[in-house]
């Protein structure tokens, strides 16, 4: 039991505590004789302030409506977490349906415009690169994934680059050199080849898991040149036209032998004038009537000699007996004339101490031939 001699022997501040505990309102502002009377008060009613509180009409109000604001919060934080997660689902389905319809797109090879047939012509650049160009109809995609049925889903659209063994005028066995992976939304690519010259054979399809190579078209055999037998040329189409005739004898356009249509008609396609040999396409129906006649027609050819090579740039160079001049890097050219001859050509290097010397000597024929002037006989108009 407390009473007021067992409260004055604790502390002014247990007093605060008990207070406190006790739910008495305003303990933290009340002096030890002010606390006294505040905790027998509680004692003599029996119950604590805060009890009262508690169990009176408002407390148990604030009590009920303390329960239903936190259900309320419950069940709104339980919303917000289930929208979160749907709003994650959809995200989650519409980038997986976003994938999809990429790799859908990437592996479609089908030209977008509507090409009446399937093709692909390969195009000699130069001694090291090739240029293929194809268009393939949207139904020969579909028979392509028809035909590779469960490993469709796998399969990789690419170029197919073959080496060709060329004997003669006959075409030998092609043996396969790799596959250039490549995604839809093209219609040409550009190939890497070596040890020139050789001849080739593209083939553009799908690679199954299992290696099965489904082929949707092929090329005409193309045979690149010697390094030094041509320039580099640019196949883009907007400046092919002052090029065609090199670009389309480079390919095999001009050859007797083997199939080379597909060429044929996609330069004459983009180029709108006929392609093929001068004496078909200049010399035809329709030609000169003049041509039987003696005429003034001149031809004339002659060639020139080009001598290069590397050294040290403090090097003295001579060739026959006379210096040349060594660029900064060590290199040096001579353009000289080339008779109708033999030619013996010493070059020599001295280092710029003359302690060493080095030779080299060039021998190279000129053999020049005119052949019998040919005149044709033009063809008759027909009716």
């Amino acid at each position: 039991m407390t009473t007021p001699e067992s409260l004055r022997e604790q502390t002014a501040k247990d007093l605060a505590q008990m207070a406190k505990k006790h739910g008495v309102s305003g303990w933290h502002s009340m002096r030890k004789e002010q606390l006294i009377r505040a905790l027998l008060r509680v004692s003599r009613n029996g119950k604590s302030s805060g009890s009262n509180k508690k169990n009176s009409p408002q407390g148990r109000a604030n009590t009920g409506s303390k329960a239903t604001r936190r259900r309320t919060s419950d069940a709104a934080t339980i919303r917000a977490r289930a929208a979160s997660r749907t709003k994650r689902s959809t995200a989650v389905a519409n980038r997986l349906q976003e994938m999809k319809s990429r790799r859908a797109e990437r592996k479609n090879l089908a030209s977008r415009g509507k090409p009446k047939k399937d093709r692909l012509v390969a195009i000699v650049r130069d001694a090291y690169w090739l240029h293929a160009y194809w268009e393939l109809q949207r139904r020969s995609v579909e028979r392509a994934a028809a035909a590779l049925g469960q490993y469709w889903y796998t399969a990789k659209p690419v170029l197919r680059l073959s080496r060709v063994t060329v004997d003669g005028v006959t075409q030998g066995a092609e043996t396969v050199i790799r596959d250039i992976p490549i995604h839809g939304g093209l219609n040409n690519w550009y190939i890497h080849v070596d040890d020139p010259p050789s001849s080739y054979r593209l083939a553009i399809g799908y690679l199954a898991e299992d290696q099965r190579f489904y082929t949707m078209a092929r090329s005409q055999v193309v045979t690149t040149p010697s390094p030094d037998a041509s320039d580099a040329i640019d196949e883009n189409w907007d400046a092919v036209a002052q090029d065609c005739e090199k670009i389309y004898a480079l390919s095999g356009g001009n050859e007797e032998v083997g199939s080379y249509g597909e060429l044929k008609e996609l330069f004459e396609e983009r180029l709108r004038r006929p392609m093929g040999s001068p004496m078909v396409t200049r010399y035809g129906v329709g030609a000169d009537p003049s041509l039987g006649e003696a005429r003034d027609f001149r031809l004339e050819v002659d060639a020139e000699l080009i001598v290069y090579g590397t050294t040290d740039p403090e090097a003295h160079v001579m060739l026959r007996g006379e210096p040349v001049s060594v660029r900064p890097d060590g290199t040096f050219t001579v353009r000289m004339s080339m008779p109708d001859r033999r030619q013996v050509i010493p070059v020599v290097a001295s280092t710029s101490d003359g302690l060493e010397q080095r030779t080299i000597v060039l021998a190279v024929e000129r053999n020049t031939k005119v052949m019998e002037t040919v005149i044709r006989e033009p063809e008759e108009p027909q009716a």
